[in-house]
Parts: C-alpha cells; structure tokens; sequence
C-alpha cells in the first residue's frame, strides 16, 4: 500500500469510528419498569400520559424504548413479588404510581432509580430524606408534600353543603403515611365543629359495607381519601354515595368525572407526564438522590352540577366561582 492509499484508509477509519460509536449509542433501548395498583382499563389514561411525555422527549416505544408494565389488579399483596419480578430484570428506571408501590419498591432494591410519578407527604411516609435532595435512590413528584392539603377537602364541602354535621372519612389503612391523613381530617373537622367517622376499607370487595356503616352511624358527608383501592373502584365508590344520599369529595378529578360531587388535588395525569422529565435525566446520567420532588403548583377543584342537583343540592355561586371546571 502506498502512502496516499494508507492514509486515505487511516482518515476514513478514524471518521468511521465516531460514527459507529454514535450509532451503537443511538441503538441503545432503555428498559421501563412501571408497576400500578390497578388494571390496564383502569390506568390507561396514566400510562398514556407518561408515554406522551416521554416521546416528547425522544423517547419511543419500540425504537429506543421499552416498557415492562405490571399491574397489581387492585390486589395490593401482588407489589412485593412484581417489584422483585422488575428488579430480577434489571430495568435502567422505576416507575411508581402510589405510596403502596413505592414501598413494595423501596424494600425490592436500593440501587434502581426509582421515579415516583405519586406520592403523598414522602418525607412523612420515609420514603426520601428531604424535598430538595432525596438521598438515595428514589426521586419524582408529590401529589401533596403536606397531608394537611386532605383538611381543605373537608372545609369545601362543607362550604358546597353547610347542613353537612357528621363527616365520615373513607380510607385505606395500608400505605405509608396514611394514619396521618386521616389525624388531617378528623382534626379539621374538630375546628369546623363537624362529627367525624372513620371508615376502612383494604380491598374492593368492603366497599358496600363501608358505606351502610356510614348510613348506620348517620354521616351526611364523605371525604374520600387518594388511594389505589378508591381510584381503581372510583366508579362503584360515586355510585355508593349517590344511593346512600351523600355528597363527597374526593382528592382526585376522575372521581368527578365519573359522576362524584366534587374534587380537590392535583392531575395525577399530568403528574405522569411530568414523571417522564425525570426519566429522562436519570437515562442521562442524573442521580435520582440529587434531583428535587417536584411539588404541585396547581391544585384543581372540579364540581360536578349534575351530581348536585340529583342530591338536591344548590352549590353556592361563590364556589362555582373558584371552580376550575364545572361539569353540567
């Protein structure tokens, strides 16, 4: 070879070289690991969100993307054993969707970033060290840093129906920081001069008996806790309430719009969608311990017009006013 050929040939090799490694590096498909507590039908508005936020960020399913989804079906003792199936696969992120995931996922692994897409008061519930640097391995958005967020649920029922006396609170137990909503609540309806009732519920099937023991015990209004079991069963829940009479408020837009009074909280869709921005830093090289929660800037409150006229009710125009969206 002659000295035009063989540096010809050593020019193209070094120019190929870079090429190929930024071909090699474009080909690289991240691994998505995203467990839900409820079914595909249920979540789907959920996954589509942190999908679209993904792709808007260059991230698509099936080119350079792939998402291994698991779903505990409303059956929460399934996370332990999906969380462990996720990590056994070693996806390069975690995605969460409840404080019950984020523990199943906690205990699963300590080296996976994990991205909390909802939380609620995380620091409370142990999950992270602090809002501004997480520590650790987990990082993502908080529904609400604070469970007092639960008591203006309560005070704006009680300005949509004034006669409400006796509130009873409709919650799960289980997860991770839920005792402490629940001391929320039941302090804030002590400052309004409101009775308040306790009611559990750990599984889908407790919900016809949750609410004849709100009737029994005579509770004219409900707060529904943001949880799992309630969202993934939103529909039965709003259904319950209307024929047992009572107006409720829930933390979450889906139960209005499935046909419940009212709601006050954060989109969680929108929440997922955010998550995706997390995703894609970790993916980047980012430590999750390093990356803020990134907390609610807008909290929404939805009144369902519909639902209160079948109760009989005439929410103040005062109210309606503040309204985000009013369904009619």
């Amino acid at each position: 070879m002659d000295r035009r050929a063989f540096i010809g040939t050593l020019t193209g090799g070094l120019l190929a070289a870079p090429l190929a490694a930024g071909a090699q590096q474009a080909a690289k498909i991240y691994r998505i690991g995203l467990i839900l507590t409820g079914t595909p039908t249920e979540t789907g508005h959920l996954i589509k969100a942190l999908s679209d936020g993904l792709r808007e960020l260059g991230y698509v399913e099936g080119r350079n993307v792939v998402f291994e989804k698991r779903f505990a079906e409303g059956r929460q003792e399934r996370l332990p054993p999906l969380a462990a199936e996720l990590v056994q696969l070693r996806v390069d992120v975690l995605v969460t969707g409840s404080n019950q995931v984020i523990a199943a996922v906690k205990r699963a692994t300590a080296t996976i970033p994990v991205v909390m897409a909802v939380s609620r008061d995380p620091v409370g519930a142990k999950f992270i060290a602090s809002l501004a640097r997480p520590g650790a391995n987990i990082t993502g958005l908080a529904n609400d840093t604070a469970p007092e967020i639960i008591g203006k649920n309560l005070a704006l029922l009680k300005e949509a129906v004034p006669r409400v006396a006796r509130v009873a609170y409709l919650w799960n137990p289980v997860p991770p920081g839920a005792d402490t909503s629940k001391n929320v609540v039941e302090s804030a309806a002590r400052n309004l001069g409101v009775g308040f009732q306790s009611v559990e519920v750990r599984a889908r099937n407790e919900f016809e008996s949750a609410f004849a023991a709100m009737v029994r015990e005579r509770a004219n209004g409900v707060v529904v806790a943001q949880d799992p079991v309630t969202l993934g069963s939103r529909g039965q829940v709003v259904q319950l309430a209307a024929r047992s009479r009572l107006p409720a408020v829930y933390g979450l837009r889906e139960f209005t719009e499935a046909g419940g009074l009212m709601s006050y909280g954060p989109n969680i869709a929108d929440q997922f969608r955010r998550a995706a921005t997390y995703v894609d830093k970790i993916l980047k090289g980012a430590k999750p311990g390093d990356l803020p929660i990134e907390q609610p800037t807008k909290f929404e409150l939805i009144i369902n017009l519909k639902t209160a006229k079948a109760l009989g009710l005439t929410i103040p125009p005062s109210l309606l006013q503040r309204a985000d969206q009013v369904i009619e």
